[in-house]
């Protein structure tokens, strides 16, 4: 009886209810299509670091700090014989690193100079450009590196290194082939050589800086190197997301405020209007509790009807979102973010939908009851006599 009660009363409020339905699928819609666009950037950025950079996850030197370049000269280690058979079998890619001077076009640059394998498939980086035998040392580099060093494919490059000795020497290599990629960890400043060409420019045989693997799941242990699972190295992109996302509750909170006061004003406005109806329901046997129930559930009535009406414009717009993706006119890599390109793809799981619904309808219901509990304080004998005061009672 109640919930008839209160669909009647709801749906008799005409345009008012579908105004405050309307609203809170404003809510329902935006919230899962934000967080949606960035469980989509997450996962993105995720799988393209995993295939071009890191893979399953990493072993780092142990005196390896990627924010401290000042001690990568001494971050070099003699790669396990465990490991050397897994980059015989492609399941290891070892890297080794140096800071080396550049001369593009007269000028002066520095750079971070990488060593990898050339037959090396775990990683997509297209290492297999570097197999070619010539006077010069072929290279590969990344667009925004070349872009940076006003660079083409076939052009030559001076380069200038310290090796472990102190010594310095230079020699010229060959830009083999320029790549396009929007993880900044492979192409940010970078250049790539032969693995074994950078070994004996450093005269460091055998040894490595990083070593990428395709599995974590049987984890060793090696003196002098540790190991970075892929939640350590995905901890940068995880952290501004979690920052963009901390950002964006303002947005969900100025929303759902304006949906709530709606709501709220709607409440209190119904109360006043209908004390005599309220009256004569607990005068025919209603508890006072059961009226209260009444008037919540008509506030969250509208959370539930504003489901259907999400859905009805929701589900298309945000299915074609899902197909063709968001487009930002550049690559994301232009604004410093690493693995995403100029189409982002959102995510929307049952997770996220759950989640979403139940955060407005719990507020909904709350926002009901709190006017609501006025009812407590009304005494039937007034309101049938005409008396419309609240009153405590005795």
């Amino acid at each position: 009886m109640i919930f008839r009660l209160a669909w009647k009363n709801i749906i008799g409020a005409g345009f008012r209810t579908w105004l405050n339905v309307f609203i809170l699928s404003i809510c329902y819609f935006a919230i899962i299509a934000v967080q949606g666009m960035f469980l989509g950037w997450q996962e993105e950025a995720s799988q393209k670091i995993k295939l071009w950079d890191i893979a399953e996850g990493q072993y780092w030197q142990k005196d390896f700090d990627p924010y401290d370049p000042f001690t990568w000269h001494k971050s070099h280690a003699k790669i396990p014989d465990k490991i050397m058979e897994k980059n015989a079998k492609e399941k290891a890619v070892p890297v080794l690193l140096t800071w080396v001077t550049a001369y593009p076009h007269g000028r002066m640059r520095n750079v971070m100079l990488k060593g990898i394998n050339p037959e090396q498939n775990l990683l997509i980086l297209p290492s297999e450009y570097l197999k070619e035998k010539s006077d010069y040392i072929p290279a590969i580099m990344g667009k925004r590196t070349a872009e940076s060093l006003k660079l083409q494919t076939g052009d030559y490059l001076t380069l200038r290194w310290k090796d472990q000795h102190g010594t310095f020497d230079a020699t010229d290599i060959l830009v083999r082939h320029i790549f396009k990629t929007t993880v900044l960890s492979v192409d940010s400043n970078q250049i790539w050589i032969a693995l074994d060409q950078l070994q004996d420019m450093l005269d460091l045989p055998d040894e490595a800086t990083l070593i990428s693997i395709a599995d974590a799941k049987k984890i060793q242990s090696f003196s002098d190197w540790e190991f970075k699972d892929t939640d350590y190295l995905l901890r940068d992109v995880k952290s501004m997301i979690e920052a963009k996302t901390i950002g964006s509750t303002i947005f969900y909170i100025l929303l759902l405020f304006m949906a709530m006061i709606a709501i709220f004003d709607s409440q209190i406005l119904s109360i006043f209007r209908r004390r005599k109806e309220i009256g004569t329901l607990m005068a025919l046997g209603l508890t006072r509790s059961q009226v209260i129930r009444l008037f919540t559930l008509e506030g969250s009535l509208h959370a539930i009807l504003a489901i259907g009406i999400g859905a009805i414009y929701g589900i298309p717009i945000l299915n074609q979102l899902e197909k063709r993706g968001i487009t930002f006119g550049m690559e994301a890599g232009e604004f410093g973010i690493s693995g995403l390109s100029d189409r982002l793809y959102p995510i929307y799981g049952f997770k996220l939908v759950l989640i979403t619904i139940l955060l407005v309808l719990i507020t909904t219901i709350i926002v009901s009851f709190i006017p609501a509990r006025k009812i407590t304080k009304l005494k039937p004998t007034d309101v049938l006599k005409g008396k419309f005061n609240y009153s405590k009672r005795n």
